[in-house]
């Protein structure tokens, strides 16, 4: 039996670095446009996401892309913040707890990529080419 005694969940800080090693080992023709793209971590996704997705609890969601996909971007388009790749910490904990069958790491990089493929418009084949858990 593991004694948590003395022991603190992951940080957000800590996600992030384990966001941040998942893209930066994305595929060569991917990396300047996800470079451009800012990652934040929080406990749980902000107020004003939660009213204008209309959902109720904060646990449904670990992750966010908010932006135009690049597959619809236009030049016309004048963006008020850039795209962004939103992971929420207390979720992904949570899942992480429950499933119980992942590396904390591996399901990181699972949010991740997921969000990124909203931003980039991939399908389910580009997916499952780059993120295992997807096969």
């Amino acid at each position: 039996m593991t004694h948590w005694t003395g022991r603190a969940a992951p940080s957000a800080a800590e996600i992030e670095a384990m966001a941040r090693a998942t893209v930066a080992a994305l595929p060569p023709q991917f990396a300047a446009a996800a470079a451009e793209v800012a990652l934040r971590v929080e406990d749980f996704l902000p107020e004003e996401f939660l009213e204008e997705l209309d959902l109720n609890d904060p646990f449904e969601l670990s992750g966010l892309y908010e932006g135009i996909p690049m597959t619809e971007k236009s030049v016309m388009d004048q963006p008020s913040r850039p795209d962004t790749v939103w992971l929420f910490r207390r979720p992904i904990l949570d899942e992480w707890c429950d499933r119980g069958d992942v590396a904390l790491p591996d399901l990181v990089a699972h949010v991740t990529v997921h969000e990124f493929a909203h931003h980039f418009g991939w399908s389910d084949e580009d997916i499952a080419a780059i993120d295992q858990w997807w096969e």
